[in-house]
């Protein structure tokens, strides 16, 4: 399948400004067309607690048989503060989350203990109140959607693979891979650093790293928006990555699918040591960095896809991830 890369039209840019028709033609989306064409038109909103809420993701994944991080506990109000003290008090590390954030907000990973103090993934330390003050905001809806009450989740930290060990900074690296209508159609790799604050949040200064949905090696990676070749904090080369158990991971991705029944999703997976890709959550409203990760937009994978002839949506998982692998290979996009 042709279609253009920005790499194509860089000489259409002046002056370090991008004009509507080169965006047009690199196949950006945009937000408006993403709403409107693909949200509105393929996400029943009824199926929205599904992914809205990361305990219900949870559930529905462990029905389908689709893993996910260990969830140790879960606490719906304010009054269950004081019995998650007593959850994490035997644990060395761990993570706790709201239920209904979204862009990363409000998730405080712990990674080990010295002393009465909790130690961050980052290196900073906290204190139990420190912790008692984050799960009060999070039952108070400050990091939910529309600021409603919101539960708190206490998970296993993931164990991840030492593959990444010199391209996530002070964080755990994660997997977003875009499915429509069954269809991976795009996939990078976020790495946290120093600036991100070991997250792996782009707007907060993650590394975004486009992956080659046939082979799982990168193709290219910015950081705030600008072309990188190393890790910012370990300098090292992106060009070396590759993601191991590549197939094992998008075939996780495309059966999410089947169990949201949300034709247009982003599913956030991790990679962990022992039990390979896990499902950390899915997303109906992903966001649209992932094509400046990729240097190739979406548009026109996504219409590609919206052209199938209708015996190809009855397909199984494993049928459309190898058409996607084959035709979102990096070589047949350049």
């Amino acid at each position: 399948m042709l279609q253009f890369s920005f790499r194509h039209l860089i000489n259409k840019v002046r002056g370090g400004i991008v004009s509507p028709l080169a965006l047009s033609e690199m196949g950006i989306l945009g937000m408006n067309a993403r709403n409107i064409n693909y949200i509105a038109r393929y996400n029943d909103r009824e199926k929205f607690p599904i992914v809205d809420d990361k305990l219900n993701t949870k559930h529905a994944a462990k029905r389908v048989g689709i893993p996910v991080p260990e969830l140790i506990a879960a606490f719906e109000t304010p009054a269950s503060r004081k019995r998650v003290m007593e959850v994490i008090e035997p644990l060395w590390k761990f993570v706790i989350k709201p239920a209904r954030g979204s862009g990363g907000k409000g998730i405080l990973v712990i990674a080990g203990r010295e002393g009465e103090k909790y130690k961050k993934i980052s290196g900073s330390e906290i204190e139990a109140l420190d912790i008692l003050r984050h799960v009060n905001n999070i039952h108070s809806g400050l990091y939910s959607l529309g600021g409603k009450p919101d539960r708190v989740m206490v998970e296993a930290l993931v164990d991840f693979d030492p593959v990444f060990q010199d391209y996530s900074f002070e964080g755990v690296p994660d997997i977003r891979v875009i499915v429509f209508r069954g269809y991976p159609v795009m996939a990078m790799l976020r790495c946290s650093t120093h600036d991100s604050d070991g997250k792996a949040n782009l707007h907060q200064g993650a590394v975004g790293v486009g992956v080659d949905l046939a082979t799982g090696r990168s193709c290219h990676a910015v950081q705030r928006g600008l072309r990188i070749q190393h890790h910012p904090d370990t300098e090292m080369s992106f060009g070396e990555l590759k993601v191991p158990g590549w197939y094992d991971l998008v075939r996780l991705a495309a059966s999410c699918y089947e169990m949201t029944g949300l034709g247009y999703l982003g599913c956030d997976i991790v990679l962990d040591r022992e039990r390979g890709p896990l499902l950390l959550e899915a997303n109906a409203r992903p966001g649209l960095a992932i094509q400046v990760a990729n240097g190739v937009g979406l548009r026109q994978r996504l219409g590609f896809i919206e052209g199938l002839e209708q015996e190809m949506f009855e397909k199984g998982v494993d049928e459309r991830v190898a058409f996607s692998m084959r035709e979102f290979a990096v070589e047949k996009t350049l």
